[in-house]
């Protein structure tokens, strides 16, 4: 899975979003265009799109959601601090991939609103059934979900949705059912500490699991490194400890199930990742 799957794309020119604290929102006001590109640096957590994205394996994409302030349009747009994206384009480039690769899954979880009002959750809501269709398969319980049982429904699209409404749409899997502890650290120890504590308190809920390989910057951090970026300045040092981790783990109902990183083609996040599937099958336990 990609962390902010949709912020390859920051829009420069558009407001700071409404989550941003006022420091933020005055930081911009004063510096204008410049503070906006040194905020794309460490806003921007993946550099290639979503078709790029699944073609690399990606397969579980991080959304955040957000009405734009005084938007004629009235448009929904991904957001992470500035504004990316329209939903509506998003959603159709992950549906042109899935029309061309029929067995292929992928999970959308909808994690964070902004700004949304009840007319903008229906709206979004019309907007996956004008997309997806019946590509989407409907809530059930999680160990039912095999990718035969997919199949033969012809299901591709699994919609979490963090939010009440998500109650009253069958084809909306509710949030709780796919928990994303957040490690808030920019120590690479401490966040496999967490990682590793998180899987070992990890219940058999009948829910999905993430395990996010994400360190997060304080503000001292992107003071110090304003030029540069967390690419540079966080995620490519802590990579080797990172994935060091990836490679010990186990798949299954007690140990990872998603994993999640920023800038997923660095290194080989990806293929690593994929070949803990192996592991599930106990005849082949080695390849990993």
């Amino acid at each position: 899975g990609s962390h902010d799957s949709f912020s390859f794309y920051i829009d420069e020119a558009s407001p700071v979003g409404p989550e941003q604290p006022e420091t933020v929102q005055n930081f911009v006001s004063v510096f204008g265009t410049v503070a906006k590109k040194l905020m794309r640096k460490w806003l921007a957590t993946q550099t290639m799109n979503f078709t790029s994205q699944l073609g690399a394996g990606i397969r579980y994409f991080d959304l955040r959601i957000s009405t734009k302030p005084r938007d004629p349009d009235n448009e929904l747009y991904f957001a992470h601090g500035l504004f990316s994206a329209k939903v509506k384009e998003g959603l159709e480039e992950i549906n042109s991939f899935l029309a061309d690769h029929p067995k292929e899954v992928v999970f959308l979880d909808f994690n964070h609103f902004y700004g949304m009002q009840k007319y903008h959750h229906e709206k979004l809501v019309q907007m996956l059934k004008d997309t997806y269709g019946n590509k989407m398969c409907p809530a059930i319980f999680a160990h039912e979900v095999s990718l035969q049982y997919l199949w033969e429904k012809e299901h591709q699209v699994l919609v979490f949705y963090h939010s009440p409404v998500a109650l009253e749409v069958p084809f909306l899997w509710p949030g709780q059912m796919m928990p994303a502890p957040w490690a808030n650290t920019t120590d690479p120890e401490k966040l496999i500490q967490f990682l590793q504590a998180s899987i070992t308190e990890r219940r058999k809920k009948g829910s999905f699991f993430i395990s996010q390989v994400v360190l997060t910057p304080k503000a001292s951090t992107v003071v110090k490194g304003v030029a540069s970026g967390l690419r540079e300045t966080i995620t490519e040092r802590a990579l080797p400890a990172m994935m060091q981790w990836v490679r010990t783990q186990k798949p299954g109902e007690s140990g990872v199930n998603i994993i999640t990183a920023d800038f997923v083609e660095l290194g080989d996040f990806i293929s690593t990742v994929i070949k803990l599937n192996y592991a599930l099958d106990e005849g082949e336990d080695n390849t990993t």
